[in-house]
């Protein structure tokens, strides 16, 4: 069984309660005159704060206050993004042809809004070619500052050499 967050009605343990609603006064009421209170509105009694002293209850209906709260958390997680890391592979001696077209596909995905993360990798003992892979880099971030800022300069993590860029905000 389901335990909800909310406890009403009878469910409520405590021999005093803070009573607020929107045709009530707000005032401190024992439990039982709480609940008559509420069953005389038609409504339930619901605890709204248990750790406030005395806890404070609220007369509404409890469905509709349930529903609300759905509706409320829907419109939150529809309304954040998720995002997307497109990821560009080059190497240490990626020539010129190669270069402008993974630039080409870095500049659609920032314009869509993606998070791309281009890295160098380094094969066998392509290591020691370190400082090209970062020159390339470099020159990646140079070329797509119109579309995205660098979040994360060119760092040598174990073989690859990975940098990190944001869209820009339209």
């Amino acid at each position: 069984m389901r335990k909800d967050k909310y406890r009403i009605n009878k469910g409520i343990d405590t021999p005093v309660v803070r009573v607020v609603g929107d045709s009530i006064e707000p005032k401190i009421y024992s439990i039982n005159d709480a609940l008559r209170l509420a069953e005389d509105l038609g409504l339930d009694l619901v605890e709204i704060s248990p750790k406030a002293n005395p806890p404070v209850c609220k007369i509404m209906e409890y469905k509709k206050f349930l529903y609300e709260q759905k509706r409320k958390e829907k419109l939150i997680k529809s309304k954040t993004s998720k995002v997307v890391v497109k990821e560009l592979r080059f190497g240490p001696n990626t020539d010129e042809h190669d270069f402008n077209f993974k630039l080409n596909h870095a500049i659609n995905f920032l314009k869509k809004g993606f998070k791309v993360r281009s890295y160098v990798f380094f094969k066998g003992r392509s290591i020691v070619y370190k400082d090209q892979g970062e020159i390339i880099l470099l020159k990646f971030a140079q070329k797509l500052e119109e579309y995205g800022k660098v979040e994360q300069l060119p760092k040598l993590e174990g073989k690859r050499m990975i940098m990190t860029i944001l869209p820009k905000k339209k």
